[in-house]
């Protein structure tokens, strides 16, 4: 009679086994995902100072002193990084705090071929925001929303 129970026995604690491996899975699961909340939460988004008012003419002067040497004059790219005029940036796809984020951190290439971007720490977040207003003002007007 033993032997006949064995078959089951064996079935049995392969499940308890089973569950076991599924319960640390997702225990693990649940754990990276509370630490990764964690991190996201304390990471810091630069902003520029309240009630900062961009202007896209000072960001024009800030442009072509930070951001031009890569990104090209005439925001059209150059051979060292990409055009600004392209409907990868459109502020649906990089928000405006994508251009803080970038300037503050680097970013990682992604779209482009043209390498990882460094930060750019002679530039403030106030800055960033007139930067960026410049941009969006030559975006619109090649048709870019």
């Amino acid at each position: 009679m033993a032997a006949s129970n064995e078959p089951m026995n064996n079935r049995r604690k392969y499940e308890m086994k089973r569950e076991r491996l599924t319960i640390a899975a997702a225990a693990a699961f649940l754990l990276l995902s509370i630490v990764g909340a964690a991190q996201a939460q304390s990471m810091k988004i630069p902003k520029p100072s309240e009630g900062l008012m961009p202007n896209p003419g000072r960001g024009k002067a800030l442009y072509a002193s930070h951001c031009s040497a890569c990104h090209g004059a005439d925001l059209k790219g150059s051979d060292k990084g990409p055009p600004m005029l392209h409907k990868v940036y459109e502020p649906s796809h990089h928000s405006d705090v994508a251009f803080q984020l970038a300037a503050a951190r680097g970013v990682r290439a992604h779209h482009w071929q043209f390498g990882d971007m460094a930060p750019v720490p002679a530039v403030t977040p106030d800055d960033v925001a007139h930067i960026t207003a410049f941009i969006r003002a030559e975006q619109r007007k090649v048709g870019i929303q």
